[in-house]
């Protein structure tokens, strides 16, 4: 199973349309997962438009988004349990914040955005991964979203590009 992995894609407001790097990658993905921050709901339309999506609301999302997504999600695929957050809040750092929302959980995979930095990083026996953002790359040299390959094992990487056309 492929999974593309994106978050903070502020669309409209950071992007008109999605990136073609990131739209190639969706030609032969099962599964989008989206760390908050959509800005608009026709984000998550368009998305459909490829492969099923699963998301989560970020801090700039409105109460719609908010009602629909919420902020927090388990996702269970094959024998895999991954988490599914923004990342926002108060005090700590996103990674902190990320974290507590699922300390009383076992999961494989923690997926959050926010940040907008991207992040692979082993806790214990969980893999925490924060994608980058394929439209505001803020202060990183680079776009990113991840790729997520599960079989009988998890893969996972980032994909660098320098064009968001």
């Amino acid at each position: 199973m492929k999974i593309v992995i994106i978050a903070d894609t502020h669309m409209p407001k950071m992007a008109k349309k999605l990136p073609s790097r990131l739209v190639d990658e969706f030609k032969n993905t099962d599964l989008i997962l989206h760390a908050g921050d959509w800005q608009t709901f026709e984000v998550y339309e368009k998305l459909r438009e490829y492969a099923p999506v699963e998301g989560v609301a970020g801090n700039i999302d409105g109460e719609d988004l908010q009602s629909f997504f919420g902020k927090k999600k388990i996702l269970k695929i094959g024998s895999y349990t991954i988490g599914l957050t923004h990342g926002d809040g108060k005090g700590k750092t996103t990674e902190r914040r990320a974290l507590d929302m699922f300390k009383d959980e076992q999961i494989n995979l923690l997926i959050f955005g926010h940040s907008h930095i991207p992040l692979i990083k082993k806790v214990g026996n969980m893999t925490l991964f924060n994608p980058g953002s394929p439209t505001d790359k803020r202060r990183q040299k680079q776009f990113s979203f991840g790729v997520l390959s599960i079989t009988k094992e998890i893969a996972l990487e980032h994909v660098f590009f320098d064009d968001k056309a």
